[in-house]
């Protein structure tokens, strides 16, 4: 292990309190079983992703279990980082299969996420995987997507007005607000250097995610409509 390695892993913590931690752990404890030796895995963000990085890590080191990661965060690359778990990118190889968290689930396994700010790069890992597996705790599953959720849309920063004036012309949509920082003054910036609304709808229809990706500037939204992963549902 690198002495970078070693400083970081010394403390590896999630930065804020994790709501539901058991159940979210009974979850990742059940997806790390789905490792094999030299698997390519797809990583997810937000906090039921960190913790399932950790159980991958224990069952690798339990059982000589090496593989690499697919980040779809700088956050989730520092924790791989501090599990000494290798990284990879798409643009190197293709993921054998992958795990995520979401904000809502609805019965057809359609999905609000993006609350973590990383719905680009993990829309793309969902596309690129065979197989995908998404943990959620009860509290996640709704009759309807939106029922609890803003939709995290992601903009480029210049598209601001542009994108705020075109959501308005749309019936179901309910309150716009620009996203901002906890620990630093301003919005929220992606990792893409983009900025992100989060709207509330009074109804999201299958049809709502190419609607809202058809609209000049926007980059991508937080509805995971018509992937069929595989739902996860800790108790």
């Amino acid at each position: 292990m690198s002495q970078w390695a070693k400083q970081q892993s010394e403390d590896v913590i999630w930065g804020r309190p994790i709501t539901n931690r058991e159940k979210k752990e009974r979850a990742a404890a059940s997806i790390a079983k789905r490792l094999k030796k030299g698997d390519v895995v797809g990583v997810g963000s937000g906090s039921t992703s960190f913790l399932t990085l950790k159980a991958l890590a224990q069952r690798r080191d339990h059982k000589d279990l090496d593989f690499r990661a697919i980040a779809t965060s700088i956050e989730m690359e520092l924790v791989c980082g501090a599990l000494s778990i290798p990284t990879t990118s798409l643009r190197v190889e293709q993921p054998d299969w992958s795990f995520d968290g979401a904000d809502e689930v609805d019965p057809q396994g359609n999905l609000i996420k993006g609350r973590g700010g990383a719905m680009l790069r993990e829309k793309l890992l969902m596309k690129a995987c065979p197989e995908v597996y998404i943990a959620v705790d009860p509290s996640k599953l709704v009759k309807k997507l939106g029922e609890k959720c803003a939709v995290p849309i992601e903009i480029q920063p210049d598209a601001i007005h542009i994108v705020q004036q075109a959501l308005a012309q749309i019936d179901t949509v309910t309150d716009i607000v620009l996203r901002q920082a906890v620990a630093k003054d301003g919005p929220v910036i992606t990792e893409y250097g983009n900025l992100i609304l989060d709207v509330k709808f009074s109804m999201v229809d299958t049809g709502m995610e190419s609607r809202l990706k058809s609209i000049v500037g926007v980059v991508e939204t937080g509805l995971f409509i018509g992937y069929a992963p595989k739902i996860m549902v800790s108790e």
